[in-house]
């Protein structure tokens, strides 16, 4: 048998740390690996995997269109882009209309800083403490953790961090030269930290006196993960750009920018560009996942799950705990020492997949089709690893 751990290793460009294991195969929010053991996933492809591994209604939908057509660009109108347009459009908030596909998250990033300079002539963009946007040089130059950006300065600005929940701080920074303000709803990368429903309030009411633009970066949060279809119906605000990715696709690379019909009419014509967003294979994958989750209410059973789930996590009785804190299936577990060990040995012991936000968070971001019965078993493995 071939050792494909071995392989990978050997011709891996070398940027992550690898788990010692190889996974072969996904069914729902299990996967297992290629000597045949079975884990429960809370990692979900680092929350993609709302619909669960090997969703029917994604995979037909794949098949079918993989038979029919795989790749269109954007300047020859397809049935399928059409109809993923009208999906996604009908699922966001009143006045985000207009949409730009991408691939991923990073270029969903990307593109709204485009979009944000375009429609304001403005340069300066607003982000926070411990954000996190991605990692190519627009979308890092947003993201505060140094070892990210420091490598690869000079990054895009100029760019201002401010402190995440500080509405005055946030209010003092955003001027006449700020183009817009990009947050995330619940902070990711940055340890699963909810907004303060004033914040994300202030933010709307400072960047709309001022003629900034709001993006939200829902790229994590969007359809269904913490328990409403997007983030931003915590809080009531509806931003001029809104960044998706993850979740969209049920699996398949992609990602979108939404706006209102005000910022992409400020874009010139060939301002952006994409050869691969938009394919109709990404589009039907995307209609798929977006009317799975729709008519199965996912972010009911994201909402339910994840407030029994971080209760029982609450309950653990454990010196080494700090917090848990989350919405929905977005949950984190801080600890008073690094993660890390922990999160190895919930794989190694009990089969249990999870993954870090900064050093000392364990962060959940299980499929939202998964079983009560497997959230109790990652509660039994997570009692017994702290113990």
């Amino acid at each position: 048998m071939q050792n494909w751990l071995e392989i990978e290793k050997r011709h891996d460009s070398g940027v992550y740390n690898k788990h010692e294991l190889v996974i072969v195969r996904g069914k729902g929010a299990r996967v297992w690996d290629v000597e045949g053991r079975e884990y429960i996933d809370c990692v979900g492809g680092y929350g993609v995997a709302n619909v669960g591994h090997a969703n029917p209604a994604v995979v037909q939908a794949i098949q079918e269109q993989a038979e029919t057509l795989m790749i269109l660009p954007q300047t020859l109108p397809s049935a399928k882009r059409a109809e993923f347009y009208q999906t996604l459009t009908r699922l966001t908030p009143e006045g985000l209309v207009r949409v730009f596909p991408t691939n991923s998250g990073t270029e969903s990033v990307e593109g709204a800083l485009k979009f944000a300079r375009a429609a304001t002539g403005r340069k300066k963009f607003i982000s926070t403490m411990r954000a996190f946007h991605g990692r190519t040089f627009g979308s890092v130059s947003l993201t505060w953790e140094k070892k990210y950006r420091q490598p690869f300065e000079p990054v895009v600005g100029p760019v201002e961090f401010v402190p995440y929940n500080d509405v005055e701080a946030l209010k003092a920074a955003v001027d006449e030269e700020t183009a817009a303000v990009i947050l995330e709803p619940v902070q990711g990368e940055g340890g699963v930290r909810p907004a303060n429903p004033e914040f994300l309030q202030a933010a709307r009411e400072v960047t709309r006196a001022r003629g900034a633009l709001l993006i939200l970066d829902e790229i994590q949060t969007g359809f269904g993960r913490t328990g409403k279809l997007f983030a931003l119906e915590h809080y009531g605000v509806v931003p001029d750009i809104l960044t998706l990715a993850k979740g969209i696709g049920g699996g398949m690379p992609m990602g979108a920018i939404v706006m209102t019909d005000a910022v992409a009419d400020g874009m010139p014509k060939g301002g952006h560009g994409t050869t691969f967003g938009g394919n109709p294979l990404a589009m039907a994958a995307g209609v798929a996942a977006m009317k799975y989750i729709e008519e199965n209410r996912l972010w009911e059973r994201a909402a339910e799950l994840g407030d029994w789930f971080m209760e029982a996590l609450r309950q653990i009785d454990s010196p080494k705990v700090r917090e848990v804190r989350g919405k929905g299936l977005m949950i984190g577990m801080e600890l008073k020492e690094k993660s890390a060990p922990y999160i190895t040995r919930l794989e190694r012991e009990h089969q249990v997949l999870t993954l870090a936000a900064g050093p000392t968070v364990i962060r959940f971001l299980p499929p939202l089709v998964i079983d009560k019965a497997d959230l109790e078993r990652v509660v039994e493995a997570v009692r017994e690893v702290l113990a």
